[in-house]
C-alpha cells in the first residue's frame, strides 16, 4: 500500500398567451406572488433571469417573441446600459431550461432596486406565468473553527470492520457508538449490504481523481456550468464529464466572489467519499456505500452555480431530458446536493419542479439543511417539497452550533462538532470531531494522484451530514433490490422508513432538528423488513421510572457508551418483586442471561452491574423478572474523562 497524505482542513464545508398587449394593458406593476425576491440582498447584483412563460403562448415557444416581451419591460422600466447613457438595457437570450422557462441576462447586473423593477414590469405581460432571478447557489457552509495540532482524535472499538488503517481512527462518524451511524451492526448482520448495483448522482463541484474512489463513472458525468466565468473553461458551453477543475476565490479574476477567497473546496470529491470510498482495499478510509456507482454532475464552481444550471442537473441526474444534451445513461436512484441558497422554495418553482420531476421519476432527493443557525425554512433547496433535509449533529449526538434547523427538517446525521459542547467558541476545541473523507492536495487546479494528488480532509457541516443519508438511502435500495428481484422503494418509502428508524436523542436538541440521528443499521433492517431488538434506550445519568414486568417476563434496554468512559455502572432502585439482570456488549443476552457478559441476581429488586473499562459499543441489559416487578426504576451512569 503506498502511503496518502493527510492533513486537517480548518473549512466547515460546509453551504432556483398569445396576442399583442397593449402598453397601457401593462402599466400597473405585477402582484408579488408572480415574482420571487425573497433571495435578493441589499448588497447583490443581478443580471440573470428566469422567465416561465404560460402553456400556449407564443413566448414559450418562440424564443424571440419571449425576448420581445422581456424588451418591452426593460422600456417599461426605464433601465439604461449605464449610468449617464441613453442606450436602453441590453436583453439577450440564453436557452429554454429543462422546465421550459427561459433564461435571459441583462447588458449589465441591476440592483436589488432594479432587478425588482424589471421583474415587476415582465410578470405585468399577462403571458407571464412566473419570473424569479437566477440567484447563485454555494456549497453548503463557509465556516471556520480552531483546529489545533496535537489533539487525539476520538478511537472506536472495532467490531467486524473494513481493514481500511484510517478506519478507527478517524471515522467516528462510522463507528462511534454516541455520535455514530451504527455501521459496525450493519456490518455485522448485513454484510452483503453494500449499496452495489445502485447509482448515486452527486451535484456539487465534481470529483477528482483519487486512489480511494471509484471514478468509473466521471466521463459519464456532465458539466453542467452555462458560464464560462463560474466553470473556468474558455466558453459557456456545457461539456461532457463531472470531473471539478477547481472553484478556487483567492486569485484574481476571481476574488470579487466573496469577501471571503479561498482556496478549490474539492467539496464534491469529500462529498463522494463519504458516500463511496473504496472498501477493504486496505488503503485509507472506507466508504458507506462502497458498492455504489457515483456519477459526479458539476453545478458549482467558481463563485457558486446557478439555479437555472442546478435545476437542469436534477432533471438529468434523474433520468429527465435537458435539450443540448444526452440524455443520462446511469440514471440515479438518489441525488445528494449539498448545497443552497438563501430564499424559500415557494419563490422558485424552477427548482420546485425539477425536484418534483425526479421524485416522479424514482428518485430520492437529498438536501443539506444550511449552516446559518437559522430555520432551514429560509433556505433552497432545503425547504423544498419532497426532499429530504439533513440537519448535523457533533460527535457528542448534539446538534452541530451552525447546523440549520425547523420543521422542514427531515432527520439529523454526524456532520461534525467542531466544539466539544457542539456550542460554538469556549476553550473546548474538537478537531477529531470533524467527517473524514476523500480530497485533492491542489489549491487551485486538481493535483493527479501519480503526483500525491490523493490525500484526505477532515470537514465539518451540513454538507457532510447530507452524504451520510445519502448512502443510507443507497444502501435500502440496494438491500431492498437484492431480497425483491430488482424492485426499488419510492422516495416516499425511503423517506417514511429512515424517520422511522432514526435513533432517538440522547438529550433533547436546543431547536427542532427532526426525530432523531441517522442509524443506518436499523434503516437497512427496515426496509428489508427485519424486527431488530426491540429495547428501551437508556440515557446516561438519567433515571428510567416505573418498570413493570410480570414474573417470567423480561425488558430488554440499551445504553451506547463512547470511547474513553469508565466504571459503567447499571442498577435497578426502587419498586417491589424479583429481579436480575443481564448485561452484553454488542447485542442482547439470551432471555435467561446464559450468555452475558455480566449479570446480578441478588435477592430482591437492587441489581447493580459494574464495567470499570467498557467497551466503545453498545450495551444490552435484560431486566428479568423472577416474580413481579412493579414500580421499578433503571439507571446507567458512565464517567468520560
Amino acid at each position: 500500500m503506498h502511503a496518502l497524505n493527510l492533513f486537517r482542513l480548518t473549512v466547515l464545508a460546509a453551504a432556483v398567451g398569445c396576442g399583442a398587449t397593449h402598453a397601457a394593458d401593462l402599466a400597473t406593476p405585477a402582484a408579488p406572488s408572480k415574482i420571487s425576491v425573497s433571495g435578493l440582498k441589499d448588497t447583490g447584483t443581478y443580471d440573470r433571469f428566469i422567465v416561465t412563460y404560460r402553456d400556449g403562448s407564443t413566448q414559450r415557444t418562440y424564443a424571440s417573441m419571449a425576448t420581445q416581451t422581456v424588451t418591452a419591460a426593460v422600456s417599461r422600466s426605464n433601465l439604461r446600459n449605464a449610468v449617464n447613457t441613453n442606450t436602453p438595457l441590453a436583453i439577450s437570450w440564453k436557452r429554454k431550461l429543462a422546465s421550459g422557462a427561459d433564461l435571459m441576462k441583462t447588458g449589465r447586473k441591476l440592483s436589488r432596486v432594479e432587478a425588482t423593477s424589471l421583474m415587476q414590469q415582465i410578470a405585468a405581460d399577462p403571458s407571464v406565468l412566473h419570473v424569479q432571478p437566477d440567484l447563485m447557489m454555494k456549497p453548503i457552509g463557509n465556516l471556520k473553527a480552531p483546529l489545533q495540532a496535537g489533539k487525539t482524535l476520538l478511537k472506536a472499538a472495532d467490531a467486524a470492520t473494513p481493514d481500511d488503517p484510517y478506519l478507527s481512527s478517524y471515522q467516528w462518524d462510522f463507528i462511534d457508538p454516541v455520535g455514530g451511524v451504527r455501521l459496525p451492526e450493519l456490518w455485522s448482520d448485513f454484510p452483503q449490504v453494500d449499496g452495489h448495483g445502485i447509482t448515486v448522482a452527486v451535484i456539487d463541484t465534481g470529483i477528482t481523481a483519487h486512489d480511494d474512489l471509484d471514478t468509473s463513472l466521471a466521463n459519464q458525468g456532465y458539466d453542467f456550468i452555462s458560464d464560462a466565468f463560474v466553470s473556468g473553461r474558455a466558453t459557456d458551453d456545457r461539456v461532457a464529464g463531472g470531473w471539478d477543475l477547481g472553484d478556487w476565490t483567492n486569485a484574481d479574476p476571481y476574488t470579487t466572489c466573496t469577501d471571503n477567497p479561498e482556496a478549490s473546496s474539492w467539496h464534491g470529491t469529500n462529498v463522494a467519499g463519504v458516500i463511496g470510498e473504496l472498501s477493504n482495499n486496505g488503503l485509507g478510509m472506507a466508504g458507506m456505500a462502497p458498492g455504489v456507482h457515483v456519477i459526479p454532475v458539476r453545478a458549482l464552481g467558481h463563485c457558486g452555480g446557478y439555479t437555472s444550471d442546478i435545476a437542469d442537473a436534477i432533471v438529468w441526474a434523474s433520468g429527465g431530458h435537458v435539450d443540448g444534451i444526452p440524455d443520462n445513461a446511469n440514471p440515479a436512484k438518489v441525488i445528494n446536493m449539498s448545497l443552497g441558497g438563501g430564499g424559500a422554495c415557494s419563490d422558485d418553482p424552477v427548482t420546485t419542479a425539477a425536484i418534483a420531476g425526479a421524485i416522479g421519476r424514482g428518485t430520492t432527493v437529498v438536501v443539506a439543511a444550511g449552516n446559518s443557525a437559522d430555520d432551514s425554512a429560509n433556505y433552497t433547496p432545503a425547504s423544498c417539497p419532497g426532499v429530504i433535509t439533513v440537519a448535523a449533529t457533533g460527535a457528542n449526538a448534539k446538534r452541530a452550533y451552525y447546523s440549520n434547523y425547523g420543521a422542514g427538517v427531515t432527520l439529523a446525521a454526524p456532520g461534525g462538532g467542531v466544539f466539544k459542547n457542539g456550542a460554538a467558541g469556549g476553550d473546548q476545541d474538537y478537531p477529531n470531531g470533524f467527517v473524514w473523507a476523500a480530497y485533492n492536495a491542489g489549491t487551485t487546479t486538481p493535483v493527479l494522484p501519480a503526483n500525491g494528488g490523493s490525500i484526505y480532509a477532515g470537514m465539518a457541516g451540513t454538507s457532510q451530514a447530507t452524504p451520510h443519508v445519502t448512502a443510507t438511502v443507497a444502501l435500502m435500495q440496494g438491500a431492498y433490490a437484492d431480497a425483491n428481484a430488482g424492485a426499488a422503494l419510492s422516495p416516499a418509502q425511503i423517506k417514511s422508513l429512515l424517520v422511522s428508524s432514526v435513533r432517538p436523542f440522547y438529550v433533547t436538541p436546543d431547536l427542532p432538528i427532526g426525530p432523531g440521528i441517522l442509524d443506518t443499521h436499523a434503516a437497512v433492517a427496515l426496509a428489508l423488513g427485519v424486527s431488530l431488538p426491540d429495547y428501551l434506550q437508556l440515557t446516561a445519568g438519567q433515571t428510567l421510572t416505573g418498570q413493570q414486568v410480570a414474573a417470567g417476563a423480561s425488558l430488554l434496554y440499551a445504553i451506547s457508551v463512547p470511547a474513553g468512559a469508565r466504571n459503567l455502572s447499571i442498577r435497578t432502585l426502587g419498586g417491589t418483586g424479583d429481579a436480575s439482570l443481564f448485561v452484553k456488549a454488542g447485542q442482547a443476552p439470551a432471555a435467561n442471561g446464559s450468555d452475558a457478559d455480566f449479570s446480578s441476581q441478588r435477592p430482591g429488586n437492587a441489581e447493580v452491574v459494574i464495567v470499570p473499562a467498557p467497551q466503545a459499543t453498545t450495551y444490552y441489559i435484560r431486566l428479568f423478572a423472577v416474580k413481579d416487578v412493579a414500580a421499578a426504576s433503571v439507571l446507567a451512569t458512565y464517567a468520560l474523562p
